[in-house]
Formats: C-alpha cells, structure tokens, sequence
C-alpha cells in the first residue's frame, strides 16, 4: 500500500464517519481490526466496532472538522488530527447528563493498515476536557 493510498484511506473513513454512512464506514475494516478505545479497553472484531459505533451514533451527534492525515513511507501506519464538533444526546453510562450540549474537542488516532484496510484504530481525546464541556454548559 502507497502512502497516498493509506490517507485516502483513512481520509474516506472520516468521510464514512461524518455522513453516518456506517456501511462504508465498516467496510473499510479488516474483520480482526483491533480497536483501542480512548481511555477503556481494547476490543477485536468488526462486529464489536459494529456495537461500540452503534452506542456512540445513540449518545453523541458528532462532526470531525479540520482533518490532517499522515502516513508512513510504506502506507502501513497513519496518524490523523482533527476537531470534534459534537452534541451530546442521551446520557452515557458513567458520564454526565446529556441534554443537548455541545462541545468542541482536538482530538485523534493512530491505525495500522494491512491489504488496503484498517486493522488498528486507537483514538484519543481529553476526557477531561470533555466532561468539563458538557459540565460547564449543563451548568448556565
């Protein structure tokens, strides 16, 4: 795999993610795709990527703006950098209550490519940063 053909790779995932298109977005998926969760566990499987995006399309209305994607010389590892623009819909277990707040969080991944397909995904934001958000705005 080329390293134009990573980014674009990993460039039409965001595409997938941002238009809710989660057909193509889990299409682009190897079926073992390793997923790190940000601050939580590691879960295998397309079908575990399946649930964990289902869960996050019921709790958060989310938008990545100002995406830059990098890559390694062989196309194996990419890097991307992007602005979450985010609703926070129903409340998530563990985390503050929902009622509509927006949020607006840096954050991003880390994957591994193998036969033209993502086989790693680790995302990372500030949680933190995140619940002080949506903290500071169900407060006024």
């Amino acid at each position: 795999m080329t390293r134009s053909h990573t980014e674009a790779l990993i460039f039409n995932y965001y595409q997938a993610f941002n238009q809710r298109d989660m057909t193509t977005f889990l299409d682009l998926l190897t079926a073992d795709v390793i997923h790190d969760i940000n601050q939580s566990e590691r879960e295998i499987g397309k079908e575990a990527f399946a649930r964990f995006m289902e869960r996050m399309n019921r709790h958060y209305q989310e938008t990545l703006k100002d995406i830059v994607i990098l890559s390694s010389p062989d196309g194996e590892r990419a890097a991307a950098e992007f602005v979450v623009h985010g609703e926070y819909l129903l409340t998530d277990d563990g985390l503050p209550a929902a009622n509509g707040q927006r949020y607006v969080l840096p954050a991003g991944a880390f994957f591994d490519v193998q036969n033209g397909k993502i086989a790693r995904v680790s995302s990372y934001y500030n949680l933190d940063d995140w619940i002080r958000q949506v903290t500071e705005v169900a407060a006024d």
